[in-house]
């Protein structure tokens, strides 16, 4: 009887640990690579079609754009498509103009980007003193400017 309950009792602890853990959320990963041709497009396809957790693949050639939606890791899902196809890959570094207050800052204009699109560069702490506009420059664009009712009227 003793080894038979301790088997149980391990058994049982092992099922209450497998519901503790983690349960994952379900996420948008947008990963950059670059795809030449059809071949190259279902070699990245495939690469994440069979990961565990995947729910919908969608490429977008133009763009060398990759959208992973599931239940994943994003670093796994980067390191699983590096690994499968060979090619370089990163997250999506870019995020649409409209975003930034600069767009065409030294760190953010990117000649490479898509169309309507600039660097990430809001979260970067060093480019972003560049991208975002002061308090005082604010103040001194919109003193001249014509939307304003209390502009100065020389102009």
């Amino acid at each position: 009887m003793g080894v038979s309950e301790f088997v149980l009792a391990l058994l049982d602890s092992r099922k209450h640990k497998r519901n503790l853990r983690k349960h994952r959320q379900l996420q948008t990963v947008e990963i950059k690579i670059k795809m030449d041709c059809e071949g190259c497009e279902r070699k990245v396809k495939k690469s994440v079609d069979g990961m565990k957790g995947v729910n919908s693949v969608q490429i977008d050639p133009k763009l060398h754009k990759l959208t992973v939606v599931g239940y994943v890791e994003p670093k796994k899902v980067l390191k699983t498509v590096q690994n499968y196809t060979g090619k370089k890959a990163e997250m999506w570094p870019y995020i649409p103009y409209h975003m930034v207050a600069h767009p065409y800052a030294p760190g953010a204009y990117d000649k490479k980007a898509p169309r309507g699109y600039v660097r990430n560069v809001v979260d970067d702490p060093k480019a972003s003193s560049l991208v975002r506009a002061s308090s005082t420059e604010v103040r001194y664009s919109t003193a001249f400017s014509d939307e304003n009712p209390n502009a100065c009227s020389v102009m």
